[in-house]
């Protein structure tokens, strides 16, 4: 915990980014009832029956301290979909960074194996060597600063059904695209010397 804290005090280093990089499963449900639309003095009436139409998962990378965030939409969340993802993030990057300091929780598809699964050894090293892996502690996935971006994107486009990936991959980009022109970010203010203070029993309890 205090590991990724301290990274998050860290002063803000173009050439090492701080990156917080987290997934999110989503369920595909489409009306089968088409949606009655709003009229002068009436609401948009939606009918309860819906149909499922299966799932989706969404990548996310989201560097805090500049409000920047990569947004891609797969159909599940494999070591090869990690792999490429975090391809496509060093792409962006390229020039600009000489490495990112990545903050991610501890799924097992989030590793180097995952590189060297997908991508040639040379690629898979480079790549490897290009990410510094910090992990959130196990159930403690909320100090990865993703989370609180995911939350963002299900209040602020996510809240109603969408019955293809197709549609949901537009609607997603379209909401990043936008929070990236806002340099929309998040105000982290929970420090080491908060959770050394708010936590203290835990520390206590590791001494015994």
């Amino acid at each position: 915990m205090e590991h990724v804290l301290d990274v998050y005090e860290r002063a803000y280093n173009p050439k090492q980014p701080v990156v917080c990089f987290d997934e999110r499963p989503c369920q595909l449900i489409r009306d089968v009832v088409a949606p009655l639309p709003m009229q002068p003095g009436k609401v948009q009436r939606q009918d309860y029956h819906y149909k499922r139409n299966g799932t989706c998962v969404i990548f996310m990378a989201f560097e805090p301290l500049s409000g920047t965030r990569i947004i891609d939409v797969r159909e599940q969340k494999t070591k090869k979909d990690y792999a490429e993802f975090m391809k496509n993030v060093k792409k962006t990057y390229c020039g600009t960074a000489e490495k990112i300091i990545l903050v991610q929780d501890n799924l097992n598809t989030h590793n180097p194996s995952s590189f060297y699964e997908t991508f040639s050894a040379p690629e898979a090293f480079e790549l490897s060597q290009y990410f510094e892996l910090v992990y959130t502690p196990k159930k403690a996935s909320w100090l990865n600063m993703a989370e609180i971006e995911f939350s963002n994107l299900s209040k602020q486009c996510l809240d109603r059904r969408i019955g293809n990936i197709k549609y949901l991959s537009k609607e997603v980009y379209a909401w990043s695209r936008e929070r990236n022109r806002k340099k929309a970010t998040v105000n982290w203010q929970f420090t080491k010397n908060d959770a050394r203070a708010k936590l203290s029993r835990f520390y206590v309890d590791v001494r015994n």
